[in-house]
């Protein structure tokens, strides 16, 4: 029981050490990494504090002020490094590659010739096989959607891929 009240007390201590110090360490994390991140900085440093804290709550301005200082030029050298990274990216690196035309046509042909398979398989076969590859139904879910045993379904499985590797 102890323990809970001096966990309690502790974190209104802490609480309180923030509440003081949170406005003059949110000035100057401002300087380094402006107004709009500085409150994130502050509340990162007691985050850590509390974090590491164990019970203590103790820590004096000085220390509080350079963690804040240490985070603040963390935050903006990696917000630099992430900054100068996207500068260099090309259009080229970043956007879609596009196939050629010959191989649009090709692959639209493989598609079809795989959906003629597909269609031309039994209905609950081909019903098994878009239940688990399309749908990532189980086979055991399968089995009881469709009332059938999982052997049947591993079996309609296994046609439906060794019609499909004959065309491919």
């Amino acid at each position: 029981m102890s323990e809970s009240l001096d966990a309690a007390a502790s974190l209104q201590e802490f609480e309180r050490l923030y509440s003081a110090e949170q406005r003059r360490l949110q000035r100057l994390a401002a300087r380094k990494v402006g107004p709009t991140h500085a409150a994130d900085v502050v509340q990162d440093v007691f985050m850590a504090l509390w974090s590491r804290a164990r019970g203590e709550s103790h820590y004096s301005s000085a220390y509080l002020s350079s963690a804040t200082k240490f985070a603040a030029i963390s935050l903006h050298r990696s917000e630099r490094r992430r900054s100068l990274f996207l500068q260099k990216i090309t259009e080229e690196q970043y956007a879609a590659p596009t196939a050629p035309p010959d191989q649009v046509v090709a692959a639209r042909q493989d598609l079809r010739r795989l959906m003629d398979v597909l269609t031309g398989l039994p209905a609950r076969t081909r019903q098994v096989f878009l239940l688990n590859r399309m749908h990532h139904c189980t086979y055991d879910e399968i089995a009881e959607a469709l009332g059938v045993s999982y052997s049947t379904v591993e079996r309609d499985i296994a046609r439906t891929i060794m019609a499909l590797k004959a065309v491919i």
